[in-house]
Protein backbone atom coordinates (compact mmCIF):
# COMPACT_ATOMS: atom_id res chain seq x y z
CA UNK A 1 0.00 0.00 0.00
CA UNK A 2 1.34 3.58 -1.24
CA UNK A 3 1.70 6.39 1.46
CA UNK A 4 -0.49 8.19 -0.55
CA UNK A 5 -3.43 5.31 0.22
CA UNK A 6 -2.77 4.63 3.93
CA UNK A 7 -5.61 5.44 6.27
CA UNK A 8 -4.00 8.86 8.21
CA UNK A 9 -3.44 8.33 11.68
CA UNK A 10 -6.74 8.29 14.07
CA UNK A 11 -7.36 12.33 15.81
CA UNK A 12 -5.57 12.25 19.35
CA UNK A 13 -9.00 13.79 20.39
CA UNK A 14 -12.30 14.84 18.63
CA UNK A 15 -15.16 16.60 20.07
CA UNK A 16 -18.15 17.83 18.50
CA UNK A 17 -21.49 19.62 19.18
CA UNK A 18 -20.51 20.00 22.88
CA UNK A 19 -22.98 22.06 25.11
CA UNK A 20 -22.31 21.84 28.87
CA UNK A 21 -23.11 24.05 31.66
CA UNK A 22 -24.01 24.44 35.48
CA UNK A 23 -27.40 24.76 37.48
CA UNK A 24 -29.09 25.61 34.26
CA UNK A 25 -26.62 28.26 33.12
CA UNK A 26 -25.12 27.21 29.65
CA UNK A 27 -21.21 27.65 29.53
CA UNK A 28 -20.72 26.07 26.36
CA UNK A 29 -22.34 26.16 23.46
CA UNK A 30 -22.00 23.83 20.43
CA UNK A 31 -18.09 23.42 20.67
CA UNK A 32 -16.11 21.31 18.13
CA UNK A 33 -12.36 20.56 18.65
CA UNK A 34 -9.90 18.16 17.11
CA UNK A 35 -6.01 17.33 18.55
CA UNK A 36 -4.12 15.51 16.48
CA UNK A 37 -1.54 12.92 17.86
CA UNK A 38 2.07 15.19 18.62
CA UNK A 39 -0.02 18.28 18.07
CA UNK A 40 0.33 21.51 20.83
CA UNK A 41 -3.02 23.25 20.39
CA UNK A 42 -3.12 26.76 22.65
CA UNK A 43 -6.87 27.65 23.68
CA UNK A 44 -6.89 31.41 24.82
CA UNK A 45 -9.73 33.68 26.09
CA UNK A 46 -10.98 35.93 28.46
CA UNK A 47 -11.77 34.45 31.72
CA UNK A 48 -15.11 32.43 32.03
CA UNK A 49 -14.93 31.66 28.36
CA UNK A 50 -15.62 28.51 28.94
CA UNK A 51 -11.98 27.14 28.45
CA UNK A 52 -11.67 25.52 32.21
CA UNK A 53 -14.93 23.54 31.14
CA UNK A 54 -14.39 22.36 27.92
CA UNK A 55 -11.31 20.89 29.78
CA UNK A 56 -13.58 19.29 32.38
CA UNK A 57 -15.56 17.65 29.96
CA UNK A 58 -13.04 16.53 27.98
CA UNK A 59 -11.38 14.42 31.06
CA UNK A 60 -14.80 13.16 32.19
CA UNK A 61 -14.66 15.26 34.96
CA UNK A 62 -18.18 17.31 33.99
CA UNK A 63 -20.92 15.91 31.67
CA UNK A 64 -21.89 17.49 28.59
CA UNK A 65 -25.28 18.15 27.62
CA UNK A 66 -24.77 17.62 24.16
CA UNK A 67 -22.13 16.54 21.80
CA UNK A 68 -20.00 13.69 21.84
CA UNK A 69 -15.86 13.19 22.18
CA UNK A 70 -13.91 10.88 20.43
CA UNK A 71 -10.27 9.18 22.14
CA UNK A 72 -8.09 8.10 19.28
CA UNK A 73 -10.85 7.56 16.98
CA UNK A 74 -12.95 5.51 19.80
CA UNK A 75 -16.00 6.64 21.70
CA UNK A 76 -15.31 5.60 25.10
CA UNK A 77 -18.08 3.26 26.77
CA UNK A 78 -17.72 5.54 30.18
CA UNK A 79 -16.05 8.74 29.23
CA UNK A 80 -14.78 8.92 32.64
CA UNK A 81 -11.12 10.20 34.09
CA UNK A 82 -10.32 6.42 34.78
CA UNK A 83 -11.20 4.93 31.46
CA UNK A 84 -9.22 8.25 30.08
CA UNK A 85 -6.21 7.52 31.96
CA UNK A 86 -6.17 3.82 30.65
CA UNK A 87 -6.20 4.78 27.17
CA UNK A 88 -3.22 8.22 27.78
CA UNK A 89 -5.08 11.34 29.09
CA UNK A 90 -3.99 12.81 31.72
CA UNK A 91 -4.84 16.04 32.78
CA UNK A 92 -2.84 18.90 34.95
CA UNK A 93 -5.51 20.47 36.25
CA UNK A 94 -5.87 24.34 37.47
CA UNK A 95 -4.77 25.31 41.32
CA UNK A 96 -2.14 22.07 41.19
CA UNK A 97 -3.91 19.86 43.82
CA UNK A 98 -1.26 18.47 45.39
CA UNK A 99 -1.64 16.99 48.96
CA UNK A 100 0.48 19.47 51.05
CA UNK A 101 1.47 16.43 53.88
CA UNK A 102 2.64 14.32 51.87
CA UNK A 103 5.93 13.79 50.13
CA UNK A 104 6.45 14.29 46.50
CA UNK A 105 7.79 11.06 46.98
CA UNK A 106 4.67 10.04 48.84
CA UNK A 107 2.57 11.49 46.20
CA UNK A 108 4.29 9.80 43.13
CA UNK A 109 3.95 6.63 44.72
CA UNK A 110 -0.34 7.15 45.33
CA UNK A 111 -0.34 8.35 41.12
CA UNK A 112 1.36 5.06 40.29
CA UNK A 113 -0.57 3.01 42.45
CA UNK A 114 -4.04 4.61 41.44
CA UNK A 115 -2.80 4.41 38.17
CA UNK A 116 -2.55 0.97 38.05
CA UNK A 117 0.87 0.97 37.33
CA UNK A 118 2.78 -2.84 37.74
CA UNK A 119 5.18 -2.43 41.02
CA UNK A 120 8.01 -3.79 38.96
CA UNK A 121 7.97 -0.56 36.56
CA UNK A 122 7.31 2.37 39.67
CA UNK A 123 10.83 2.61 39.89
CA UNK A 124 11.83 3.51 36.29
CA UNK A 125 8.42 5.83 35.98
CA UNK A 126 10.08 8.05 38.54
CA UNK A 127 13.33 7.78 37.10
CA UNK A 128 11.68 8.76 33.75
CA UNK A 129 10.34 11.87 35.45
CA UNK A 130 12.85 13.07 37.36
CA UNK A 131 14.87 12.97 33.81
CA UNK A 132 12.20 15.08 32.43
CA UNK A 133 12.06 17.83 35.26
CA UNK A 134 15.98 17.04 37.21
CA UNK A 135 14.86 19.66 39.99
CA UNK A 136 12.26 18.07 41.78
CA UNK A 137 15.48 15.92 42.79
CA UNK A 138 16.06 18.64 44.90
CA UNK A 139 12.78 18.87 47.15
CA UNK A 140 11.79 14.89 46.23
CA UNK A 141 11.65 14.05 50.11
CA UNK A 142 9.83 17.29 51.06
CA UNK A 143 6.21 17.57 52.10
CA UNK A 144 4.42 19.54 49.28
CA UNK A 145 2.92 22.35 51.16
CA UNK A 146 6.30 23.62 52.05
CA UNK A 147 6.97 23.75 48.50
CA UNK A 148 6.83 27.33 46.26
CA UNK A 149 4.38 27.43 43.92
CA UNK A 150 6.94 27.16 41.29
CA UNK A 151 7.65 23.71 42.64
CA UNK A 152 3.91 22.34 43.33
CA UNK A 153 3.02 23.06 39.98
CA UNK A 154 6.34 20.99 38.73
CA UNK A 155 5.01 18.19 41.09
CA UNK A 156 1.44 18.68 39.69
CA UNK A 157 2.80 18.54 35.79
CA UNK A 158 4.98 15.41 37.13
CA UNK A 159 2.51 13.26 38.42
CA UNK A 160 0.69 13.84 35.01
CA UNK A 161 3.03 12.73 33.39
CA UNK A 162 3.79 9.41 35.20
CA UNK A 163 1.32 7.73 33.39
CA UNK A 164 3.03 8.05 30.61
CA UNK A 165 0.50 10.18 28.70
CA UNK A 166 -0.76 10.36 24.76
CA UNK A 167 -2.16 13.46 25.43
CA UNK A 168 -1.83 16.00 28.41
CA UNK A 169 -4.12 18.17 29.20
CA UNK A 170 -3.22 21.57 30.76
CA UNK A 171 -5.41 24.26 32.13
CA UNK A 172 -3.70 27.54 33.04
CA UNK A 173 -0.17 26.37 34.30
CA UNK A 174 1.12 29.72 35.11
CA UNK A 175 -1.09 31.26 37.48
CA UNK A 176 0.65 32.64 40.31
CA UNK A 177 4.22 32.00 38.71
CA UNK A 178 6.99 34.28 37.52
CA UNK A 179 7.29 34.44 34.15
CA UNK A 180 11.33 32.82 34.73
CA UNK A 181 9.29 30.01 36.59
CA UNK A 182 6.57 29.50 34.05
CA UNK A 183 9.69 29.32 31.01
CA UNK A 184 11.12 26.07 33.10
CA UNK A 185 7.84 24.49 32.72
CA UNK A 186 7.08 25.03 29.21
CA UNK A 187 10.38 23.71 27.70
CA UNK A 188 10.07 19.99 29.37
CA UNK A 189 6.37 20.36 27.80
CA UNK A 190 8.46 21.57 24.33
CA UNK A 191 10.42 18.39 24.95
CA UNK A 192 7.19 15.84 25.11
CA UNK A 193 5.98 16.71 22.51
CA UNK A 194 9.08 16.75 19.83
CA UNK A 195 10.89 13.95 21.20
CA UNK A 196 8.06 11.53 22.57
CA UNK A 197 5.33 12.96 20.08
CA UNK A 198 2.74 13.62 23.22
CA UNK A 199 -0.34 15.58 22.21
CA UNK A 200 -0.66 19.16 24.21
CA UNK A 201 -3.85 20.79 24.72
CA UNK A 202 -2.83 24.30 26.59
CA UNK A 203 -5.24 26.42 28.09
CA UNK A 204 -3.10 29.59 29.17
CA UNK A 205 -2.87 33.30 29.36
CA UNK A 206 0.36 33.94 29.21
CA UNK A 207 0.08 33.55 25.13
CA UNK A 208 3.45 34.45 24.24
CA UNK A 209 5.09 31.40 25.83
CA UNK A 210 2.45 29.26 25.23
CA UNK A 211 2.36 30.28 21.35
CA UNK A 212 6.14 29.15 21.19
CA UNK A 213 5.14 25.60 21.82
CA UNK A 214 1.72 25.74 19.86
CA UNK A 215 1.07 24.45 16.51
CA UNK A 216 -2.93 26.05 16.49
CA UNK A 217 -4.60 28.84 18.69
CA UNK A 218 -8.34 28.51 19.56
CA UNK A 219 -9.83 31.34 20.83
CA UNK A 220 -12.80 31.60 23.05
CA UNK A 221 -15.57 33.69 23.79
CA UNK A 222 -18.63 33.40 25.76
CA UNK A 223 -18.28 29.43 25.37
CA UNK A 224 -17.87 29.53 21.87
CA UNK A 225 -14.92 28.97 19.57
CA UNK A 226 -14.88 32.23 17.92
CA UNK A 227 -11.02 32.08 16.37
CA UNK A 228 -8.81 29.56 14.94
CA UNK A 229 -5.71 29.30 12.95
CA UNK A 230 -1.34 29.70 14.07
CA UNK A 231 0.07 31.72 16.41
CA UNK A 232 1.80 33.55 13.45
CA UNK A 233 -1.92 35.15 12.75
CA UNK A 234 -1.76 36.75 16.27
CA UNK A 235 1.18 37.98 15.94
CA UNK A 236 -0.71 42.01 15.63
CA UNK A 237 -1.17 42.35 19.36
CA UNK A 238 -3.93 44.75 18.53
CA UNK A 239 -5.84 41.64 16.60
CA UNK A 240 -5.22 39.49 19.58
CA UNK A 241 -6.99 42.45 21.86
CA UNK A 242 -9.83 42.01 19.60
CA UNK A 243 -10.79 38.48 20.17
CA UNK A 244 -10.76 38.43 24.29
Amino acid sequence: MSAATQAAPALALEATGLAAGYGGREVLQDVALTLAPGEGLCLIGHNGAGKSTLLRVLFGLHRPSAGGIKVFGQQLAQHTPAALGAVGVALVPEGRGVFPDLTVEEIFGLALWAAGVPKAERADRVDDVLELLPRIKEFHKRTAGTLSGGQQQMVSIARALLTKPKVLLLDEPSIGLAPKLFQDLIEPIARLRQERGVAILLVEQNVREAFAVSDRVIVMRSGRMIFEGTPADLDDHTKLMELF
